[in-house]
């Protein structure tokens, strides 16, 4: 077998922190040239491009925190809440701001770095970054501990084989994932065209709280399980991200939209299957039939929805419930449904799809890593 070496992290890399927002300084939704990543756009795919969900800081905050930026290339891993989240900076984030609970992976040397990339987000490299956590009210990832991360690796002509299969898969993933930002846009195209920019559609005001159901998600529920079993089927989120591995019980509906009520407020989602909703979370569920949490998902990007509070800024249900909602007739509603509803079907579809592809690649991942799999049966095991 190829003979593996053994290199430290802090030995062929150097890390660096992000920075913190200052005091009573909000991110805001309206883009410009100053996106900041955070921990909640990790996780979804390998390279973090630009989308509709990012965040940004406004002008005047960005001359306080303009140090401390990303680069194209750039590894990103989170290192406070969800811990060890991996992404690869795309072009499209090139000088994009850092929040103080990630860290970038620069100047790496030895090691080509889209296999730093996979080695990080296998079982060995997941279990090299558990071993640094400490902390015991908040879990954390000290930079110190990031720099003695081990790392096995074959040479760098084998290195580029495995990083190349494993990126093949990952490419589909991410056209996927442009096919939905496209289609998204679509779909807000759409509904502006129709109910913002439209001057002959009528639109019925009503107050939110009427016309749908809105509850605020509460601490992890008595009734979950790290075992996804026919009772304990629903994933668990908080504030927009799931907690991997961990399912409850709800009779939710299987249409909803959420909006995160603390921390980033207003960040929204829209539900197609039953989730648990935990903190900092607000749920949304139509009470009509007619009207689809589509319409809703795409009336609530379109919301600067206020929050209050002295101590903690948040959304609150109470205020949430008395916000004007436009409803259009029965008819034209029915029509905008037809059209944007299959639009979200076939985002759906993509999202599953990489469900699999993702699910294929961390099999394949670990044996990889290991030299348990040759490259030459990788073929017969990609289309197995």
């Amino acid at each position: 077998m190829e003979e593996w070496k053994e290199y430290r992290l802090g030995d062929i890399a150097t890390i660096k922190g992000g920075k913190r927002l200052p005091k009573g300084v909000n991110l805001i939704k309206a883009p410009n040239n100053h996106p900041y990543i955070r921990v909640q756009d990790l996780g979804h795919e390998k390279t973090l491009e630009l989308n509709s969900s990012y965040a940004y800081v406004d002008d005047e905050t960005q001359k306080f925190i303009s140090k401390y930026i990303v680069n194209t290339g750039d590894i990103i891993m989170s290192i406070v809440g969800t811990i060890g989240l991996i992404g690869i900076v795309g072009n499209t984030l090139n000088n994009a701001n850092l929040t103080e609970n990630c860290v970038k992976v620069v100047n790496v040397s030895n090691i080509e770095k889209e296999y730093l990339y996979y080695f990080l987000i296998s079982t060995y490299g997941q279990s090299e970054i558990s071993k640094g956590i400490v902390g015991a009210v908040q879990l954390k990832l000290p930079i110190k501990n990031i720099q003695n991360i081990s790392i096995k690796a074959p040479n760098l002509i084998i290195q580029k084989k495995i990083s190349n299969i494993l990126q093949s898969l990952d490419e589909k993933i991410e056209l996927n994932c442009r096919i939905n930002e496209n289609l998204e846009q679509q779909a807000q195209a759409l509904f502006k065209s129709w109910f913002v920019d439209g001057t002959n559609i009528e639109l019925n005001y009503h107050e939110l709280g009427n016309i749908t159901s809105i509850t605020a998600g509460g601490d992890k529920p008595s009734i979950y399980s790290k075992e996804l079993t026919e009772k304990y089927y629903t994933p668990i989120y908080s504030n927009g991200i799931e907690n991997e591995g961990l399912y409850g019980y709800t009779d939710f509906a299987k249409i909803s939209i959420t909006i995160s009520a603390r921390g980033t407020i207003g960040y929204i989602c829209l539900r197609t299957k039953p989730y648990v909703p935990i903190v900092r979370l607000i749920s949304v569920i139509p009470k009509k039939e007619e009207l689809s949490a589509e319409y809703l998902y795409l009336w609530a990007l379109r919301q600067n929805f206020s929050a209050t509070g002295t101590t903690q800024q948040q959304l609150t249900v109470p205020n949430l419930k008395k916000i004007s909602i436009g409803i259009p007739a029965k008819e034209i509603l029915k029509k905008f449904n037809n059209i944007v509803i299959p639009i979200f079907q076939s985002i759906e579809k993509n999202k599953d799809e990489n469900k699999n592809l993702a699910q294929l690649r961390d099999t394949l991942l670990p044996k990889l890593m290991s030299g348990e799999l040759k490259l030459s049966e990788i073929k017969t095991k990609l289309y197995e």
